[in-house]
């Protein structure tokens, strides 16, 4: 058997894979992915703005882009990241008063904001006539 240089006592932190996967592990790798989305998303921000500075052809080309599928999607998905990793951050402002740390309560709310984030994306794109659904078709 292979000798390993590690010396520490101490229980190494296991992998990824060693650990069953649960609510909350889910929430935090998606508050950091969402914190990259948001990033991203904010950069495709500033590229509408630039569109929008530099004419009428240019903001024409960038919305064709956007309000293809492919960019619809992506677009959509900049909407639930930001709903997701505002509700994931205040939970964290929760955490950091001590509350929230109930094992049940820390998965079912972990739970609900990947649900919310989801539905109150689409609220928002269907309130902005956004979403291919309609207000009217809706009987709104």
């Amino acid at each position: 058997m292979a000798q390993s240089g590690w010396t520490d006592k101490r229980p190494m932190s296991p992998h990824v894979q060693v650990w069953r996967w649960h609510t909350t592990m889910l929430g935090s790798i998606l508050h950091r992915a969402t914190g990259v989305a948001n990033y991203l998303g904010l950069i495709l921000l500033a590229g509408w703005l630039f569109a929008a500075a530099s004419g009428p052809e240019a903001y024409s080309a960038f919305e064709r882009v956007a309000s293809s599928i492919p960019g619809s999607v992506v677009l959509f998905g900049f909407t639930v990241s930001i709903l997701y990793h505002a509700m994931s951050g205040a939970r964290h402002l929760v955490w950091d008063m001590g509350h929230g740390f109930n094992p049940k309560l820390a998965s079912l709310l972990g739970g609900l904001m990947i649900l919310l984030a989801a539905v109150g994306a689409g609220a928002i794109w269907i309130a902005a006539g956004l979403a291919p659904v309609s207000l009217e078709a809706m009987g709104g």
